[in-house]
């Protein structure tokens, strides 16, 4: 039959919705018969369309390399002891802060709910196909100091300025090596000059003047390098402070 060959041929050039739609069309003639060639047809398009959006965007949150990939800025929960702006939240979630090139910094307490937060701000961009990376700041030294020992220490930063939005939890959990501050400078440097943007959501501990002896502690004065570090970013950022009297793993029974 001509409709079996064109399934098969739809498979061939991996268009297995349409191939699966046209499928069930044709199981189905009392049902679609009566149904003109333009909507029968807009049905088997639409069918691939949507396979390939969600694939596109598996892709895009499996890339993102997410700890908590589910997620969702539906689930955030607005507590009143958290003192959360739900419609600030939701303003993040259009994305309209990357669009428009600007931070966000996420200030509370070890098990407020940080990285939830910042996780779902980054599922919605991906969900709007932005190019998002999730990692936590340990793990993003320890990145940078291996490609400057191989060699890919440029690639490496070029791979991080490509990002639309580069989540950076655990922000200055400890105090940083005079090396990893200007390797830590070239990152928000190279972001601060992205085409994308440059966007980027911090989560961490300390308010910002704490920051300056963090990234620099051996300067005995001032410290260009933090100081160059700060501009970057709290002169374009907007702070959300999450209060909470209960940890949000303990309320949830999740362990670590």
């Amino acid at each position: 039959m001509v409709n079996a060959s064109t399934v098969q041929k739809l498979r061939d050039i991996h268009c297995s919705a349409m191939a699966e739609e046209l499928e069930a069309q044709m199981r189905n003639p009392n049902i679609y018969a009566p149904m003109g060639f333009e909507d029968r047809l807009a049905r088997i398009v639409d069918a691939e369309s949507e396979r390939r959006r969600k694939a596109k965007l598996q892709r895009y949150i499996k890339s993102a390399d997410f700890d908590l990939s589910t997620a969702c800025i539906e689930d955030i929960e607005y507590l009143l002891e958290r003192k959360l702006d739900k419609a600030q939240i939701l303003r993040f979630a259009t994305c309209e802060f990357i669009d428009a090139g600007h931070n966000i910094v996420l200030k509370g307490a070890s098990g407020s709910g940080k990285s939830y937060i910042a996780q779902a701000i980054g599922n919605a961009a991906c969900r709007k196909f932005k190019k998002v990376k999730y990692i936590r700041m340990p793990a993003l030294l320890d990145e940078l100091a291996t490609a400057k020992a191989t060699g890919e220490f440029r690639d490496t930063i070029k791979s991080y300025q490509k990002l639309d939005l580069l989540i950076i939890d655990e922000w200055l959990i400890r105090c940083l090596e005079k090396q990893e501050s200007y390797d830590l400078l070239e990152i928000v440097d190279a972001r601060s000059n992205a085409e994308s943007g440059g966007s980027m959501i911090l989560c961490t501990q300390y308010n910002d003047d704490e920051w300056y002896e963090r990234i620099d502690p051996e300067a005995a004065e001032g410290s260009p390098i933090s100081e160059a570090v700060m501009d970057r970013i709290i002169n374009n950022s907007e702070e959300v402070m999450i209060e909470s009297r209960t940890s949000m793993r303990k309320r949830h029974g999740i362990a670590g």
